[in-house]
């Protein structure tokens, strides 16, 4: 029998990844809102192994045909994992889908969790890219984020990274309390100095339900205002281009050809499955391109994928607008913007010319000699309001 096709789909060419979302973590930070969780008393791995694998073949039975073009290992914590279990975990996506020759596996770790011993391992079990949560160079700053880490053991960490891998990236936040332009562009210089091609540089958020929304709440932590968090965005801007990792992606900056492919895919509303407790996916399936959602508690996902072969809690047929708004959404935050033709196609309606032009004529949005439409620099500060008259 020949292999099953799939689904046409406007964005069928942009890759197929998959997610795996390992939730736990030695701690839980005050800023983060994602899914994570600590468990003292230690995680079953090879129970866990073994509900991955029945979700991923469930995933498999969902997406015939498909070709996978990158993998993350996300959190949580991923390199709290043993080797063994990441190659568990990797074994059984190459055993559901075709692989490309030059598939991305990229697995997040913090530099608490690094060891060379483990980092060998994971090599071998096939990860060919780390993306490290070193999140600030400055140890009074590393506390008061709840990070377990000083920068001396961060750099440590970036040194065994590329001492294994020929591709890492590390994270940073800023726009901190109190931070101010001139110390951001000394720490970004020093991370640059370590950082061979890929950095992840994000503004603090606080979110809510989180320690720091409540301290935020109480008057007990001040972010930076608008225009402290502008000017410390331009800093980083400045500085990245003038060291050659200029940003692909709002937040996101490499060295030409250094792009994270996971990270492509997302912006580039490519399809992907998520598998594990929390994780979302877009795959395309016959009804058309669906969202899905795993149930958040790792054990209640866990026993959900035992008694049913998969986690899955929530499944939506996206309309056509819900698809162009998506694609707008995500595609806008790419230094190479989106296609209006694939937008139309999504949508079934082009762009308003009339709302184009005004915001051409404003500067905040550039039509280039390709034909594709991108956020300009004055653009990229108020990305949302910009999609936002776009998707009106």
């Amino acid at each position: 029998m020949p292999p099953a096709t799939p689904p046409d789909h406007p964005t069928r060419d942009a890759g197929f990844g998959i997610y795996l979302h390992w939730p736990f973590c030695a701690a839980k930070c005050p800023y983060c809102d994602f899914n994570s969780h600590v468990r003292h008393a230690g995680v079953d791995q090879p129970r866990y192994l073994a509900a991955f694998r029945r979700e991923i073949a469930h995933a498999a039975a969902l997406t015939p045909g498909r070709t996978v073009t990158s993998i993350f290992l996300g959190g949580g914590t991923p390199s709290l994992m043993a080797p063994e279990t990441v190659a568990g975990l990797l074994d059984a996506v190459a055993g559901a889908w075709a692989i490309a020759p030059d598939t991305e596996v990229t697995l997040e770790a913090n530099p608490t969790s690094v060891e060379a011993t483990r980092f060998r391992g994971y090599r071998s079990a096939g990860v060919n890219r780390v993306s490290l949560g070193v999140q600030a160079l400055d140890d009074s700053d590393l506390k008061r984020l709840g990070r377990l880490h000083s920068v001396a053991e961060a750099m440590a960490a970036v040194r065994t990274a590329a001492a294994h891998f020929e591709r890492f990236s590390f994270d940073l936040i800023y726009a901190r309390p109190d931070q101010r332009p001139d110390a951001w562009a000394a720490e970004l210089r020093r991370a640059i100095d370590h950082a061979a091609e890929h950095l992840s540089l994000y503004q603090l958020t606080i979110e809510p339900g989180t320690p720091f929304f409540g301290l935020a709440q109480a008057g007990r932590l001040v972010p930076p205002d608008d225009d402290s968090s502008r000017a410390l965005y331009d800093v980083t801007q400045e500085i990245c281009e003038a060291a050659g990792l200029p940003a692909y992606e709002i937040s996101n900056h490499a060295r030409p050809g250094a792009q994270s492919s996971h990270n492509l895919l997302y912006w580039r509303y490519g399809e992907y499955a998520g598998i594990g407790p929390g994780a979302h996916g877009r795959l395309v399936l016959p009804q058309g391109r669906t969202g899905t959602l795993t149930e958040k508690a790792p054990e209640g996902w866990l026993a959900r994928v035992e008694r049913e072969g998969h986690g899955i809690v929530e499944t939506e047929a996206l309309s056509a607008e819900d698809q162009g708004d998506e694609f707008l959404m995500m595609g806008l935050r790419l230094a190479e913007g989106i296609d209006p033709a694939r937008y139309a196609a999504l949508k079934g309606r082009a762009l308003d010319a009339g709302r184009l032009d005004a915001l051409v004529e404003d500067g905040l949005v550039a039509r280039r000699a390709d034909g594709r439409i991108a956020v300009t620099a004055r653009g990229a500060p108020v990305l949302n309001a910009v999609v936002a008259e776009l998707a009106g």
